[in-house]
């Protein structure tokens, strides 16, 4: 576990869909004894809240006012955090592939992204924080002391999306896993309001032949020689 001078620091890991960015964020949260912040089940959340109350992806006021009043939170199950809705643990029901489309959906929504910012930074202002998604480092933490930049080519990520549909018992065609993937990319990328991109300051980590243990012990290894620097200059 972390001690408490370390208890300041905030990590942001960005990257595409099925970059590794999710499972190296909890092993290094685990590894510092940070919380774990996935914004993307946040979003999945609210994709899925919409779904189940009928209110269509594209309406950007019911989408928000959903958003603004969702009861979101995140608990360690042993080595697995799990993710409650309203009380509810969805941390099967936002997995499904319709529910991935959903939250890149709901995602580009001003009012959306407007309302999870907000929660979004009330969980980092703390420190000792690991949070994962597409702009944590370029607009939800742009003070965080680590920033991560996490790549991989698209036919691992689609393989590794692929091999995971499988493993949960919905497999799906290699192709159409990729074409998804392609899809969400320029979805990601092109979106006017906070865009998936490189901040400035970030390490870049490319995952296609690294395992995520080798990514995270790397994070890991950045984020200690950050908290040195920190304890030195203090």
């Amino acid at each position: 576990m972390a001690h408490n001078s370390e208890r300041h620091i905030r990590i942001a890991i960005d990257g595409p869909a099925s970059s590794g960015k999710g499972t190296v964020a909890r092993l290094v949260a685990r590894a510092l004894g940070y919380a774990y912040v996935d914004t993307g089940a946040m979003y999945r959340c609210i994709g899925l809240a919409c779904r189940r109350r009928g209110v269509a992806v594209t309406d950007e006021v019911g989408c928000g006012a959903i958003a603004a009043q969702a009861n979101i939170h995140f608990e360690w199950d042993g080595e697995v955090q799990r993710v409650f809705l309203e009380g509810a643990d969805v941390s099967q029901a936002i997995r499904r592939v319709e529910i991935g489309q959903a939250a890149s959906d709901v995602a580009v929504l001003p009012g959306v992204r407007s309302a999870l910012l907000d929660a979004q930074r009330a969980l980092g202002d703390a420190g000792g924080v690991v949070m994962d998604g597409r702009d944590i480092g370029t607009v939800v933490l742009p003070e965080a002391e680590l920033k991560i930049f996490l790549v991989a080519s698209l036919g691992e990520r689609a393989r590794r999306r692929w091999a995971e549909l499988a493993k949960r018992g919905t497999p799906q065609a290699l192709s159409e896993v990729e074409s998804e993937i392609e899809m969400r990319d320029a979805q990601d990328a092109g979106r006017s309001t906070a865009p998936l991109a490189q901040a400035d300051d970030a390490v870049r980590i490319d995952s296609t032949h690294a395992s995520p243990s080798e990514v995270a012990s790397q994070v890991e290894g950045l984020a200690r020689a950050r908290l040195d620097g920190l304890v030195a200059t203090s």
